[in-house]
């Protein structure tokens, strides 16, 4: 979503927030802006589209000061306009925010009986307005900031910047993600640690409901109370802080490069010479009599294929929820269930709402995060990092694949506790798992198989993808990344499916993309597959060298994996999926690792 940056410094601050901002692109946006105090004198500047712009702007217009606030807009309230851009002044003040004022109507309606009347279209100029008409009335620049938040309903992140005020920012946090920097003489404030990492590597983390007052002696912080309180600052790591392409044309390219090493790192994190290792406080699957899944876009796909193996493996009935109907479901959480959230943001706003709703009513609530010090992952009972890094592109790819080995690790412990699988029968899974980095490797030298038919899929414009069993899930992951990137309509089914109403989409002109790997489902799902090129479908075959054989050579394309046991192949399979997507959207020329209207961290609803 949107990016913050804000910086009291000992330097010119301009070129500072474009450069911090630039490792916030990621995040999506659609214009951006900074505002500086120098010599007393509030200043701004702002562009449409992409930083760029700004920094173009920046240069006929330069914007001097050495304390500062930068924002990256993605629109909620108000077209992408230079207008409803960030960040918005009146009068003395200058504000940039994340996240919705629910409430912005009726405080337009109170600002109304004083005279004020709103010049954009956002929901956040009413901050500007309301801390500017409550400083008309006599209250000091933080007073009134302080008593604007007091006002304030929905989800958000706010900096305040003020006229002649070269040594104050005022900060809040509710809802959306917010971090304070520590430096010798300067301080920073931030949505995102990378936007803070050349600058500082010791971060403080603002709570649900903090404020801060911050100078470049250090930050005074409130809680929800207005009680004065103390939060831990923290290192943080700078290698996981970096933002380049390492050479590669897209970030996303890199990502899906980097999935065998990324793979390595994350199972030595849980796995011992034992077997699996998780971290305390742990759980006991024999009386987990029930599981709830709660996710969003891709790693609820990450759900529905973990449904497969904790049902399959561990005998856990699951069920799997998106978190934004999840939470106005307002479903029976009976004795016995445990609550697990998939986020790589840890931020998300509905599945962080969804937990929050589970909180007092399920046994206990598990988070499976990137971000160890998000919000999700300090709110659970238990928090499972899955040690993918940093990841830029919007599109998750060694993220998801994270997720599943996460997941399965979980799978795996549960069926050894339950019963249902012995020692011997999970080291033996667990040996292959161990080489899946190397089977990755041999995947993804397959990359010029991928690459053509992939750049045929982009000449269409609707696909089809179908799997089965736990393919199921990964069609569904395809399908999503084919929309997101390329822009190409794409959907999926479950194979079985395919006779109750998609084949009749089915011609020459729609590619059907079929994840089907010689496992237990392998012959049911090539007589799917043969019914859509009895029809004049053309099939884009993802499958290993038995199924390759076994399908025959009438395919319109084939895509040859290395051959895992079955409860691997998701993990495997997620490659395939994401080249494709990858490929066909460079073949269309789109932006791959800012696809429009999309944002990498969901924080509003």
């Amino acid at each position: 979503m949107c990016g913050i940056v804000g910086i009291l410094g000992s330097h010119e601050v301009a070129p500072t927030l474009v450069e911090s901002l630039r490792r916030l692109e990621y995040r999506g946006y659609d214009s951006a802006g900074i505002a500086t105090v120098n010599s007393g004198k509030l200043e701004r500047r702002r562009a449409v589209g992409k930083l760029v712009n700004l920094s173009d702007l920046l240069v006929h217009e330069p914007l001097p000061g050495k304390a500062g606030i930068g924002h990256t807009r993605w629109a909620t309230h108000g077209a992408p306009s230079t207008t409803n851009a960030h960040p918005h002044r009146a009068g003395p003040v200058a504000v940039v925010h994340n996240g919705i004022i629910e409430n912005y109507r009726e405080l337009r309606e109170e600002l109304a009986t004083h005279g004020i009347t709103p010049q954009t279209e956002t929901d956040t100029e009413t901050v500007a307005l309301m801390t500017q008409h409550l400083m008309d009335q006599g209250a000091s620049a933080t007073d009134a900031a302080m008593a604007c938040i007091d006002k304030l309903e929905g989800a958000f992140a706010l900096v305040f910047l003020f006229d002649g005020e070269e040594d104050l920012l005022v900060a809040a946090r509710k809802g959306s993600p917010l971090a304070i920097g520590h430096g010798d003489g300067e301080m920073f404030v931030g949505s995102d640690a990378i936007a803070l990492a050349p600058m500082t590597d010791q971060i403080t983390y603002l709570e649900e409901g903090d404020r801060a007052v911050i100078n470049r002696q250090g930050a005074t912080i409130t809680n929800a109370k207005g009680q004065r309180v103390n939060r831990d600052q923290q290192t943080i790591q700078m290698d996981a802080a970096r933002v380049d392409k390492g050479g590669f044309k897209h970030f996303m390219a890199k990502e899906i490069a980097e999935q065998p090493t990324v793979l390595s790192g994350a199972l030595s994190a849980y796995l011992d010479k034992d077997g699996i290792s998780l971290p305390d406080p742990g759980l006991d699957f024999d009386k987990v009599e029930r599981l709830v899944m709660v996710a969003c876009g891709t790693a609820f796909y990450a759900c529905l294929t973990a449904k497969y193996w904790f049902e399959q493996l561990a005998g856990i009935p699951v069920e799997v929820d998106i978190a934004s109907e999840f939470r106005y479901r307002e479903p029976p959480i009976t004795k016995g269930t445990v609550a697990l959230f998939v986020s790589q943001s840890g931020e998300t706003a509905d599945t962080l709402a969804a937990l929050r709703y589970c909180a007092e009513k399920a046994d206990k609530i598990v988070s499976v995060v990137n971000v160890p010090t998000s919000s999700i992952a300090r709110e659970s009972d238990l928090a499972l990092p899955i040690h993918a890094g940093v990841e830029i592109g919007v599109a998750s790819t060694k993220a998801f694949t994270c997720q599943l080995n996460v997941l399965l690790m979980l799978a795996l412990e549960a069926a050894k506790s339950r019963g249902r699988m012995d020692s011997a029968e999970q080291a033996e899974v667990l040996e292959t798992l161990r080489a899946m980095p190397g089977i990755f490797n041999v995947a993804l030298q397959r990359g010029d198989a991928i690459r053509k038919a992939a750049r045929q899929i982009a000449e269409a414009r609707d696909v089809l993808f179908l799997g089965r069993g736990l393919m199921y899930p990964l069609a569904l992951e395809g399908a999503l990344k084919l929309k997101e990137i390329s822009y190409i309509h794409a959907e999926a089914y479950a194979s079985g499916e395919l006779k109750h109403g998609p084949i009749a989409l089915i011609d020459k002109t729609v590619p059907v993309v079929v994840m089907a790997p010689r496992d237990s489902l392998f012959d049911k799902t090539v007589s799917n597959m043969q019914e859509v090129m009895a029809r004049g479908g053309k099939v884009c075959l993802i499958t290993d060298a038995a199924g390759a054989d076994a399908a025959g050579a009438d395919v319109w394309q084939t895509i040859i994996l290395p051959d895992v046991p079955e409860v691997l192949s998701p993990l495997l399979y997620a490659l395939p999926a994401q080249l494709l997507a990858y490929h066909a959207a460079d073949a269309k020329g789109t932006d791959v690792d800012q696809p429009r209207n999309l944002a990498k961290s969901v924080t509003v609803e």
